[in-house]
C-alpha cells in the first residue's frame, strides 16, 4: 500500500496523528508457523524451505491481498531467517506487503494499541472471517 493512500487523522488538539486506513481496508497482521504452514520452530530452520503451505491460508490471504486490504506477516522467526522466509513466501506465490521477523516467542499475546485492535485465534483452518460477539478485556476507563 502506499503512503497516498492512507487518510490524514488529526489529534484532538488538532495536531497531525498517524494516518490511518481507508474505511473498509484491513491491516491483517499474520503468523507464519503453525497457521500458513506447518508449525516449524526457528531451532530446525532447514525446515523452513521445505514445509508446504496450508492451501486454505494460500487462497484466502491472496484474495484478502486482491481485495485491497494490508497483508504483513509477522513471525517468531529471527532476521537470520527473513531470506528463506521471503523465498517460501515467493515461491508458494502469497501475495503480501511486508514482512517482521522477531515476534516474541510462547503465544499468550495482549496488544495495546491506540487503533483498533482485533484478534482472530488460529484453530486448524483458514478461512473468511465472520463477526461474533465475544467477551474482551478492556482497560478499566474503557467506555
Amino acid at each position: 500500500m502506499s503512503e497516498e493512500q492512507f487518510q490524514e487523522a488529526l489529534n484532538k488538539d488538532g495536531t497531525l496523528a498517524s494516518p490511518v486506513l481507508p474505511e473498509g481496508v484491513k491491516n491483517y497482521l499474520i503468523d507464519i508457523d503453525g497457521t500458513i504452514t506447518e508449525d516449524v520452530p526457528n531451532e530446525e530452520p532447514e525446515r523452513m524451505a521445505t514445509c508446504a503451505p496450508f492451501p486454505d491460508a494460500l487462497i484466502t490471504l491472496n484474495e484478502w491481498y486482491d481485495q485491497g486490504h494490508v497483508i504483513c506477516f509477522f513471525t517468531s522467526r529471527t532476521e537470520e531467517h527473513r531470506q528463506v522466509t521471503e523465498d517460501w513466501l515467493n515461491k508458494h506465490g502469497f501475495k503480501f506487503h511486508s514482512l517482521l521477523m522477531g515476534k516474541p516467542r510462547g503465544g499468550n499475546y495482549h496488544w495495546i494499541d491506540n487503533h483498533m485492535v482485533r484478534a482472530t485465534r488460529y484453530t486448524g483452518e483458514f478461512t473468511h472471517l465472520i463477526e461474533k460477539e465475544v467477551k474482551i478485556e478492556v482497560f478499566k476507563n474503557h467506555k
